[in-house]
């Protein structure tokens, strides 16, 4: 919970030149109103959607044409209909906007072997004759575009030429196998398929072409491959079916310059991105071109004041919802920081590294990266001048309290620290960071501004205190559109609105706090339940990871004598021994920190813990392997080796 004082206040004379703060006096000069705390704002945004998000669409200077009509059916979740007489295209907003004058579009290492920078003009350039091949091959708006590719800047010109001409645009990182990319790129049919023939991780190159080989030959409707030689120049690619270099797939079109921007409606489908699929296919979800793009602009501009000339990274591959959230600074003219490789390459310190050498403005990274590096005893403000670093961002799993210590005491002592909570599902936060307000240990700042974020009881009543479903009550613009090949709507329903009617039940297990925050306690799929009471896991890992002995940890609920009982599995530390002290001192930190019901029934040594291509915990996959049930989707880990350390375990069975 929190302390009683924030662990960070910001300064009052720059909360008064934040864009936030300039939104609100412009908000209040819209309506006559006064703005004086953060809370007032919120509320306003999500009485007055209308209002809120017409000004969100001039105060971000959105390209486009908005119309007159800006929500068609608003009581109604799914089925509301934002700014339906809006055109626009997300990839001029992102090119015409660009950094400042002097300032590079893209600066990219590849692990410590690769460092390149393109230019606005550059960029723009190489969009151009990228979009121009593809239009000469035939695609058109509406066909979908793939990317088995690493973060790197040629994955970004074929989502921005696929998004300028209207193609959807899904992605996968290379780290899949063969089956996690059929599973998804399966569903979605790509025509063109980007890919590498491989990328740098931990100082290794991983070849990827008998990988992609494989991949093309079981997705038929892939009619070119255009392969990046990122490893090797000189790769050979006759061998690959259906393949032809970026070079030569854009060569007719180097002279091109022009960007031909197809106007879409709002509602025009522009990403199809995947859930984790660790309990079956995993699911494409549809993000729209106008809800995508403004809630971009209201998170990085007002929640993360990103301003012209800010230089914004966030650790993410093209698996992974960050890095659609990633490439959308350049729509607020910053720069996009991006990286390729194991985020602890020079010993844990790559990152940092990357920060103090380019002048990062924004680190983005999850909340198991600054767990990591705390273990690992890593204290970058002595080692790094990261006086430009203003904001770092969270995400990816609960933030623990004892992470915001670390981060002011080693990382930066004036710096906002903003974890935030939402995802795949839409494409952004429901709950996020404020510069305006301060940081309380362990806590979310806020509420999205226009999400009307709630809490309810499992019989769909709001708690003002207490923990239960986070929940949304009224329709947004970046809600997806649906699922791909779902058309009565049945799963995407299922997935998000079966349980409360008109509500977006998210499926995170939370609390709301004193302050106007949130924690967040885990997925509510994976709360144990002993006794019938409801426990997030995430409560027991605070506390357990804590000791020296852990190095992380996953709990399930067994199923057990007709009740569930708390199964704890840990990793221990090099030279630790799970003996029965260390047992006892792992249930008394739980005992006195949370309650008796927290404490597990039995606690087993694994040697590796699965999780899937983000860094997730699986705790469903494990509950299933513990079980006997088949895991449906092993494709989704990143180590499904290590789901047989759970399997027939003699500690469980008696």
């Amino acid at each position: 919970m929190s302390t009683e004082q924030p662990i960070w206040t910001p300064d009052p004379a720059h909360v008064g030149t934040t864009l936030m703060h300039r939104f609100a006096l412009r908000a209040g000069a819209l309506t006559g109103r006064r703005f004086d705390d953060y809370e007032s704002l919120w509320r306003w945004s999500i009485e007055d959607r209308e209002s809120f998000w017409s000004l969100i669409w001039d105060f971000c200077a959105v390209r486009g044409t908005r119309g007159r009509r800006v929500l068609l059916d608003g009581d109604r979740m799914p089925g509301a209909r934002w700014f339906p007489d809006a055109r626009l295209n997300l990839a001029e907003n992102l090119l015409d906007r660009g950094p400042t004058p002097g300032s590079p579009a893209v600066i990219f290492w590849g692990e410590d072997k690769i460092r390149r920078e393109m230019s606005q003009n550059q960029l723009r350039n190489a969009v151009a004759s990228v979009a121009a091949a593809l239009r000469a091959h035939g695609i058109k708006a509406g066909d979908r575009v793939a990317a088995f590719m690493p973060n790197m800047p040629e994955a970004l010109l074929a989502m921005l030429a696929a998004a300028s001409i209207g193609a959807v645009f899904t992605s996968t990182s290379p780290d899949f196998g063969v089956q996690g990319v059929i599973d998804r790129f399966g569903q979605t049919e790509p025509r063109v398929l980007f890919a590498v023939d491989g990328y740098w991780y931990n100082g290794k190159g991983i070849d990827c072409r008998a990988k992609l080989r494989e991949i093309v030959a079981r997705l038929p409707s892939v009619e070119t491959v255009i392969l990046t030689r990122y490893l090797d120049p000189t790769v050979a690619i006759g061998d690959l079916p259906r393949c032809t270099s970026l070079e030569d797939f854009t060569a007719p079109f180097e002279a091109v310059s022009h960007i031909e921007f197809a106007l879409l409606p709002f509602d025009h489908p522009l990403y199809i991105l995947y859930s984790s699929g660790t309990t079956g296919i995993p699911k494409a979800i549809i993000h729209g071109t106008g809800g995508t793009l403004l809630q971009h602009l209201k998170e990085q501009q007002l929640h993360c004041d990103v301003r012209p000339g800010d230089r914004y990274f966030y650790f993410t591959t093209l698996g992974w919802t960050m890095w659609n959230i990633l490439v959308s600074v350049l729509a607020s003219g910053a720069t996009i920081l991006m990286y390729d490789g194991s985020p602890f390459a020079r010993d844990g310190r790559i990152l940092f590294d990357f920060a103090a050498a380019e002048g990062m403005t924004h680190f983005g990274t999850s909340a198991k990266f600054i767990d990591a590096a705390a273990k690992a005893g890593l204290r970058p403000r002595d080692t790094h001048d990261l006086s430009k670093v203003r904001t770092m961002l969270s995400t990816g799993s609960p933030l623990v309290p004892e992470s915001y210590d670390y981060v002011y005491d080693a990382i930066k002592s004036d710096l906002h620290l903003a974890s935030m909570s939402g995802g795949t599902d839409i494409c952004s936060a429901f709950v996020i960071g404020s510069p305006t307000l301060p940081v309380w240990r362990g806590e979310i700042q806020c509420r999205g501004l226009g999400m009307a974020v709630d809490v309810f009881d499992e019989a769909g009543r709001t708690l003002p205190r207490g923990k239960g479903e986070l929940v949304c009550t009224q329709a947004f613009p970046c809600t997806p559109l649906g699922f791909w090949n779902d058309p009565q709507g049945s799963r995407f329903h299922s997935a998000y609105f079966e349980r409360f009617e008109n509500t977006w039940c998210h499926g995170d297990f939370c609390e709301m706090t004193a302050h106007g925050g949130m924690i967040i306690h885990g997925r509510s799929d994976a709360t144990l339940n002993p006794g019938g009471v409801r426990i997030g896991t995430a409560e027991i890992y605070r506390q357990v990871e804590q000791l020296p002995q852990i190095v992380e940890s996953l709990a399930i609920g067994q199923r057990w004598q007709a009740d569930v009982r708390v199964v704890l599995f840990v990793r221990l530390a090099d030279g630790a021994v799970l003996d029965s002290q260390l047992q006892d001192q792992i249930k008394k930190v739980i005992r006195d920190n949370t309650t008796s019901r927290h404490v597990p029934a039995r606690i087993v040594a694994v040697t590796d813990i699965p999780r899937t291509k983000s860094g997730k915990l699986v705790e469903l996959a494990v509950r299933d392997v513990v079980h006997g049930d088949p895991v449906r989707n092993i494709e989704a880990l990143a180590n499904p080796e290590a789901l047989e350390q759970f399997r027939n375990r003699p500690e469980l069975q008696s």
